[in-house]
């Protein structure tokens, strides 16, 4: 797979949102984009604040920006802040370098896109995110 179809981002989107149902988590919202960071798919579960478009889409788009998911950039804000500052500024503010963003690749290694999850702990936002990527068979890198 050389791209993350929309039946893919769906599949990536439902398994996640299953994942969060299942382990009783908060309501989450997932976002998946393309390699080029452009939006395939978005769902908010029911519950979950209206505000986490953004926060999704933000965790996805930067992780395919940057190539890194989010746990790498929060890693990189706190060591090397005026980098990540600097690297916001450049993609127009779009940025949210918090655990919970994913660099998605195929089978190959090849970026395919990204992902991004919120709306609980980082460290069930990410649990739910490698969920769906590995669902559709493809590597979560977060």
């Amino acid at each position: 797979m050389n791209k993350i179809t929309l039946d893919t981002a769906r599949l990536i989107v439902r398994e996640a949102l299953n994942h969060a149902s299942k382990t009783k988590m908060k309501p989450l919202s997932v976002a998946v984009v393309d390699a080029g960071g452009h939006l395939i798919a978005f769902e908010r579960a029911d519950g979950a604040p209206v505000g986490r478009f953004e926060l999704a889409l933000g965790k996805a788009y930067g992780s395919v920006m940057l190539g890194i998911g989010g746990t790498a950039q929060r890693d990189r804000a706190e060591a090397q802040a005026y980098f990540i500052a600097a690297a916001n500024a450049a993609y127009g503010g779009k940025l949210v370098p918090v655990p919970g963003g994913f660099v998605v690749r195929n089978a190959a290694g090849d970026v395919v896109g990204g992902v991004g999850v919120t709306g609980d702990t980082s460290e069930n936002d990410m649990a739910a995110g490698d969920a769906g990527i590995t669902a559709a068979g493809l590597v979560a890198e977060g």
